[in-house]
C-alpha cells in the first residue's frame, strides 16, 4: 500500500502530465527514491494508483536502467560499456572497480555502500572512458594512476 506521503508526492507528479499513465518512468523513479527499489509489492501498489498494470509497469522498470529491481548499494556505480568508452578503455576500468570493490558487475558490496553496474551510454563520448557513481560523472579515466584517482573518486562518495 502507498504511504500518505508517498501518494502526496506521486499526485504532485501527476499534475505535470496529461494522464496517469504518462507519469509511469517519473512515478516508478519517486517511489524507488522511497523505497531504494522497485519490489514486486511496490510495482503492485503503484498500478492501480496509474491506472496501469503490474506487468506493464515491470515492463518499464526493467527497460530503463535506472529503475532497478532488486536491492542496490547507497551508491551506484555505472561504467559506460558503449563503444567509445570500451576502446578507451572501460573494460579495465571495471576490472580495476571489481578488483577495487571486491565485487562482480551487478553485485553489491558487503556494506551496501556500493553496486557496480555497467551503463549502455552516459553521454560523454568525447571524453571516454567515463563512470558515473550517483549522478556525478567522472570522465576521461586514465589507465595510469587508476587506482590513486578510484580511491579518491570512492571517498568523496560518502
Amino acid at each position: 500500500m502507498l504511504s500518505e506521503e508517498e501518494q502526496e508526492t506521486l499526485t504532485r507528479e501527476l499534475a505535470r502530465y496529461p494522464n496517469r499513465r504518462a507519469a509511469s518512468i517519473d512515478c516508478l523513479m519517486r517511489l524507488q527514491e522511497s523505497r531504494g527499489w522497485l519490489s514486486d509489492e511496490a510495482l503492485a501498489d503503484l498500478a492501480p494508483f496509474l491506472g496501469s498494470s503490474v506487468h506493464e509497469l515491470d515492463s518499464l522498470a526493467t527497460f530503463y536502467n535506472r529503475l532497478h529491481r532488486r536491492p542496490v548499494g547507497r551508491h551506484l556505480i555505472r561504467v559506460c560499456d558503449s563503444v567509445s568508452c570500451w576502446i578507451m578503455g572501460s573494460d579495465a576500468l571495471c576490472a580495476a572497480l571489481r578488483g577495487r570493490l571486491g565485487i562482480d558487475l551487478g553485485g553489491t558490496t558487503a556494506d551496501g555502500r556500493y553496486t557496480l553496474l555497467t551503463a549502455q551510454c552516459l553521454g560523454a563520448c568525447d571524453h571516454a572512458p567515463v563512470l558515473a557513481i550517483d549522478d556525478e560523472q567522472h570522465l576521461g579515466l586514465e589507465p595510469e594512476g587508476l587506482s590513486e584517482r578510484l580511491d579518491r573518486i570512492l571517498e568523496g562518495a560518502d
